[in-house]
């Protein structure tokens, strides 16, 4: 039984274990994060929200059925001063009470109406409001997109001077046990070992710090892409690559997200103009109802005549015309206003175009600038790893300075790091020529 429990406890571990660890390339991480972010999910609830709105827009196009009920008693009744020549008493003043003790009716009425302009215009609003929670649907994912994959680069980035500094953290080691193989020999001096021990404590609460860096990063990558904090996650190798960039010379502003939502909002404020503008129309609508109603000096439900109750249905149809005469000039002021928003969404529209020509010729410049850096900062590492190789040997050999040995693998760090960050600045620019052109979507595909 002991050992059932163990192979049970031990194959669950590597259940266990076989989870933790979740492999992230750039597409799982975008299509995870419009799958299970937030925002994402808010937006597609937006959308869903407006065929509801619609719905509510519409039902004002449809009849109206209602049904009321009541039941009333009246412990006095109201009495009227009539002339007595009616009850054959000149010259008098005879008090008739009217109505009866109870009273119940039942009613149903209908409402349609036969023409109504704001409501012709709700309904070709309230679908391009559907319109526009579409495009902002797709604007979301669009900023969510580029924001998670500008915070996976980061973590690939700081992962890769991670690995960098592990490498050279242990070239560092194995030149410190050389020395010191020398110094306990007498062919070297203790200071030269102190100092490549101090370069290696260095490193290695630098490496502790990259460390650092890196948790942090992935939990930024994490919380973009709404994945718990507990899961861990690893990026695969050569997750950057800098490759030949087909390039346009403008911005495709008919694929622009941003566009399209500034001019759906714009045609969302004509709509708005022009329902205010309704309210100059008259309306017209049709009404009818039908009752039942029982009158009597006792409880009427279930009574009958014999019973001094007396039911009697009722119905009347009509019409009902309603013209807009003068109500303060509030309807000239709201058409003001929608005017007013208009002319600002107009603006919207031309900043925004000034914006993305912007955006684009920085973004275009800078992966020109950033090829050329991975081209120069690639050869630096390189020449820097050849240096420092050249005097290792040298230093070993006794013809090269341990002060020239340590600044050879400083050098070396250093240009790794700067090789790094242009690979990183290269996709952050191709991330925003790739917006620029509308095309952030394909990143998921």
């Amino acid at each position: 039984m002991k050992k059932i429990t163990f192979i049970l406890l031990f194959l669950s571990g590597l259940s266990v274990s076989a989870q933790e660890i979740k492999t992230l390339t750039l597409k799982d991480a975008l299509q995870y994060a419009l799958e299970n972010k937030s925002d994402a999910k808010k937006a597609k609830l937006s959308v869903e929200n407006s065929n509801h709105q619609i719905a509510e827009v519409r039902s004002r196009a449809l009849p109206q059925v209602n049904l009321n009920g009541g039941l009333t008693y009246n412990p006095i009744l109201q009495q009227s001063a009539l002339p007595g020549e009616i009850f054959g008493q000149p010259g008098a003043v005879v008090l008739v009470p009217f109505g009866q003790k109870w009273n119940s009716t039942a009613t149903a009425t209908l409402t349609q109406n036969l023409f109504d302009q704001s409501v012709f215009t709700g309904l070709k609003a309230a679908k391009t409001t559907r319109e526009f929670y579409i495009i902002n649907q797709q604007l979301t994912e669009e900023q969510l997109i580029e924001k998670v994959a500008g915070s996976y680069y980061q973590v690939y980035v700081y992962k890769q001077k991670l690995a960098n500094a592990e490498s050279n953290l242990a070239n560092t080691k194995k030149v410190r046990d050389i020395i010191k193989g020398q110094f306990d020999n007498g062919l070297a001096k203790k200071i030269d070992l102190d100092r490549i021990s101090v370069k290696v404590s260095n490193m290695e609460s630098a490496r502790q710090q990259l460390i650092n860096a890196v948790q942090l990063q992935e939990n930024t990558l994490k919380f973009f892409i709404g994945m718990p904090m507990e899961q861990a996650i690893q990026l695969p190798e050569n997750t950057i690559e800098v490759t030949a960039e087909a390039f346009t010379e403008k911005v495709e502003m008919s694929k622009r997200t941003e566009l399209a939502l500034l001019k759906k909002q714009e045609q969302l404020y004509r709509f708005q103009k022009k329902s205010y503008l309704a309210e100059y129309y008259p309306t017209l609508s049709l009404n009818a109802n039908y009752g039942y109603q029982g009158l009597g000096k006792e409880f009427p439900w279930g009574a009958k005549p014999a019973d001094g109750v007396y039911w009697t249905d009722f119905s009347s149809i009509g019409l009902n015309m309603r013209i807009n005469v003068f109500n303060g000039f509030s309807t000239r002021s709201k058409v003001r206003q929608a005017e007013v928003s208009l002319k600002k969404t107009e603006e919207d529209i031309k900043d925004t175009e000034l914006a993305l020509n912007y955006g684009f010729e920085n973004a275009k410049t800078q992966i020109n600038n950033s090829v050329i850096n991975i081209k120069t900062q690639k050869e630096n590492a390189n020449l820097a790893q050849e240096v420092l190789n050249n005097t290792k040997n040298n230093y070993i050999n006794g013809l090269a300075s341990l002060t020239e040995l340590l600044d050879a693998e400083t050098a070396l760090t250093e240009a790794q790091n700067n090789y790094t960050t242009a690979q990183l600045e290269y996709k952050l620019a191709e991330i925003q020529i790739i917006k620029s052109k509308g095309e952030l979507k394909n990143l998921v595909n």
